[in-house]
């Protein structure tokens, strides 16, 4: 319990210390105007207050991955608390709030924009597709896994109709101005998801679970498949570090009215998040008996961490308290997957600066992406996941390396960008030599060799990318 109760103080603590840094080191500053402020147009160009900023970008950022991607870390062991506490703090947050203020000064545009502007038009190009791509993917995951939920619940409706409901939400949500649907359901759904936490959070503290102290110790039943480096970095990412959350921070990069916002809405949201990570690790560890009576369990329901939640739900919370864990994490996902679709949208109108603001050009927009989004639903689930996490993970490193242009070319402090854009940039290159889903060395020296040699190739070529340009200050 020390160890659980000590990671919660840091990452509470973290937020008025290293964020505070952060903001310094960003320059936030309130007499510049903000987007919304210079480009206001009724439809994504909206001033909305901090609450509600928060709250949206919460559960933009949130999906099922603070809650089911703690619980499968937590079958790695108590080292998932340090990657979630540690990540969450130097990583995830500061991932989050300085990519956030490089878009508030790139006038809200999407995140491909704003990365080619510092790693230059080659990037730029291949973030486009590369964005648009994980977008769409990331809308079908988060539309068939509440699908598939909401049919455990109410076995009466069948998966596939409640694809079909998800999706004409989707549409709505997608379309119309995001103070319409966005701005008005979100706050009530981000309540909902932070109650639910906070409610487990007395669980754990109260209900005399046993929670495990800090161990390095790998708890997988095959530790050679699954170590912990780079596994662990990749399957816990929403609570530790998630490269969709830079491509949400545009939505309310056009929203929030000043920059001081920034801190609350881009690094507290991120920080609310892992401690909802961590709470649902420390009671997945605890509720279970331990991490590997927690591995047993999930062998037994094939592996679903739906199946946990509903499970924990419903025996520590009774009723209503199920009732409402059960509505945070399906509204989590489907608010997470709508946003995604509308940040697909926002991508594809600056590529082809296509202006947003008439319904029938969104409408244009929106019908190839959801046809294409469902078409992805008929994938087997475990392959569009697999492969979704690690390019999620992708796609942070290249945001890392472009926090890390922008401080370089602003002379403000590198290396709170340089240290984690390395180590990220390790995982996901020594995953593509471990995994057999790409080449499949397994965890052997060689593995991790070409992994090393990788990252200092990258980190090579980026150090040669020139201080031209002017940066968004």
């Amino acid at each position: 319990m020390l160890t659980f109760l000590l990671c919660l103080a840091a990452l509470v603590t973290a937020y008025f210390t290293y964020g505070k840094y952060l903001e310094r080191q960003a320059g936030a500053d309130d007499s510049r105007p903000t987007p919304c402020r210079r480009m206001a147009d009724g439809v994504d160009y909206i001033e909305l207050p901090r609450r509600r900023t928060f709250l949206i970008q919460l559960l933009n950022i949130a999906g099922t991955g603070p809650i089911f991607g703690a619980i499968l870390g937590a079958c790695f062991g108590p080292v998932a608390f340090l990657w979630i506490t540690l990540g969450g703090i130097f990583f995830g947050a500061m991932h989050d709030y300085m990519s956030g203020m490089m878009i508030v000064r790139g006038d809200g545009r999407s995140l491909p924009e704003i990365v080619g502007e510092y790693m230059g038009g080659a990037v730029r190009h291949g973030m486009r597709w590369f964005s648009l791509a994980l977008m769409v993917l990331v809308g079908a995951v988060f539309l068939l896994s509440p699908a598939q939920l909401l049919s455990t619940l109410i076995p009466s409706m069948d998966t596939q109709v409640w694809v079909w409901i998800i999706l004409a939400y989707y549409i709505l949500a997608t379309v119309l101005p995001v103070d319409k649907v966005i701005g008005r359901c979100y706050p009530v759904f981000g309540a909902a998801l932070i109650l639910m936490a906070l409610l487990l959070l007395g669980v754990t503290l109260l209900g005399g679970y046993p929670v495990p102290e800090l161990s390095l110790h790998n708890f997988q039943p095959d530790p050679e498949a699954m170590p912990i480096v780079p596994t662990l970095f990749i399957t816990i990412a929403c609570g530790a570090i998630s490269g969709f959350h830079a491509t949400q921070s545009p939505m309310m990069a056009r929203c929030i009215g000043c920059e001081s916002q920034g801190r609350a809405v881009f690094y507290g949201a991120m920080i609310a998040e892992s401690i909802i990570a961590l709470v649902w690790a420390a009671i997945a560890m605890a509720f279970f008996g331990g991490v590997p009576q927690l591995n047993t369990a999930l062998a037994g329901a094939a592996g679903n961490p739906a199946w946990a939640v509903d499970t924990i739900s419903r025996t520590t919370l009774g009723t209503i308290g199920a009732v409402l864990a059960i509505l945070g994490v399906v509204a989590a996902p489907i608010t997470s997957g709508d946003t995604a679709f509308r940040s697909a949208r926002l991508i594809v109108g600056d590529i082809f600066r296509y202006d947003q603001r008439p319904l029938s050009h969104r409408i244009a927009v929106c019908v190839p992406l959801f046809a294409i989004g469902y078409g992805i639903t008929l994938i087997d689930f475990d392959i569009v996941w697999r492969y979704f996490a690690w390019a999620n993970q992708t796609l942070a490193v290249v945001t890392l390396w472009s926090i890390y242009i922008w401080q370089r070319r602003r002379k403000r402090c590198v290396w709170v960008a340089l240290l984690p854009a390395l180590v990220m940039t390790y995982i996901v290159t020594s995953f593509v030599f471990i995994s057999p889903q790409f080449v499949g060395l397994g965890a052997t020296a060689a593995a991790y060799a070409l992994g090393a040699l990788a990252t200092l190739g990258v980190a090579w070529a980026v150090m040669r990318i020139p201080d031209g340009g002017k940066p968004s200050l």
